[in-house]
């Protein structure tokens, strides 16, 4: 029986379906739901085996693959990038069903990149600490703009702790009826953000007090519990990197090299990878280096690096190395080394 291959081009209602042979000939095309046994009977109703199915990653890739792997299909996940230059170099005219035949003929010939495709706890992790951040980020977006609704009154709320920053804009509006219903209206919002925000805080750190890993994590001066979870939830499979090294290049927190005859330019990092995460490494570098006063060899180390260069430039360092020392400890299953005493 004749082997088959098949791309999905995946969009939030319909996915088109391209299956080829070993040849490359067209066996079959559909446009079925996006749905993961829909797709299975579309692939089913084609004589023969699969050999590999592929589609790109995006938000339904991880629901997708699951169902189709438990369905018995040789599923696998291709980086965007890939997927995207596979597209742009096969067709001129980009739609849907160009793209499933672009990716029938990359899964055939197999010069892609598979990607990991994150198991159902890391996600849920990583869906609990995507949530935490939204609040964040939308607190500060809360009382910048009560700040900015202010000014033009000449009204300034200056630098206040986050506690005095509601008795502060009700201070400042008080006496003046429309001002104090826009005001009041807006810290009654923040105030039910905070109030989610320490809902899913305590969540958080439920999930690392209970886990082993993370209290582990934790031992590390400057690393908390939302690096030592964002860093489980990325990596999810300590096995699936071969060297710890390959973590920090994973990250985002190698620099960008452009190498041809006798140019070799080395240039800033290449930001690739889970920005979360790399953000959160950056933020433990930047506590140790900064607010720690235990000594560690990789503390001194860092400092040494900021010594002859730049304290940024050392920040990074510190977080790749941060990187690779964590998945060193996850992998032998050890705790912190501190490094002999200076």
């Amino acid at each position: 029986m004749a082997g088959l291959y098949a791309g999905l081009d995946v969009s939030l209602e319909l996915t088109s379906v391209c299956v080829v042979d070993e040849e490359g000939r067209m066996v079959r095309e559909a446009k079925v739901a996006s749905e993961p046994d829909a797709i299975t009977r579309e692939l089913r109703s084609a004589p023969g085996d699969y050999f590999r199915v592929g589609l790109e990653a995006g938000p339904l890739s991880q629901w997708l693959c699951f169902g189709l792997k438990d369905a018995g299909l040789p599923v696998v996940c291709i980086e965007a990038r890939h997927a995207k230059a596979a597209m742009v170099a096969m067709n001129r005219n980009k739609n849907d069903r160009n793209d499933a035949r672009s990716l029938a003929q990359l899964v055939r010939s197999g010069w892609f990149k598979a990607v990991h495709v994150k198991s159902r706890p890391s996600q849920e992790l990583r869906t609990l600490l995507t949530a935490r951040e939204f609040y964040v980020n939308k607190l500060r977006d809360h009382e910048n703009e009560i700040r900015g609704l202010l000014r033009p009154f000449g009204l300034k709320v200056g630098k206040v702790g986050a506690r005095d920053f509601e008795a502060r804009a009700r201070e400042l509006v008080a006496g003046n009826p429309l001002l104090e219903l826009c005001i009041h209206t807006l810290l009654a919002g923040r105030m039910a953000m905070k109030m989610a925000l320490a809902d899913l805080h305590r969540a958080l750190l439920r999930l690392t007090e209970n886990d082993e890993l993370c209290r582990r994590f934790m031992t590390i001066p400057g690393v908390g519990p939302v690096t030592a979870l964002a860093f489980k939830a990325t990596v999810d499979d300590p096995a699936r990197f071969r060297r710890s090294n390959d973590v920090g290049a994973h990250l985002g927190l190698t620099p960008r090299q452009y190498q041809s005859g006798e140019t070799d330019v080395r240039g800033r990092i290449s930001r690739s990878g889970d920005a979360f995460t790399r953000t959160a490494l950056f933020t433990a570098a930047h506590v140790m280096l900064t607010r720690s006063r235990q000594w560690t060899a990789i503390r001194a180390w860092g400092v040494r690096i900021a010594q002859r260069s730049n304290l940024k430039k050392a920040k990074i360092a510190v977080a790749r190395k941060l990187a690779v020392i964590m998945h060193r400890m996850w992998r032998d299953e050890t705790p912190f080394r501190w490094g002999a005493a200076a």
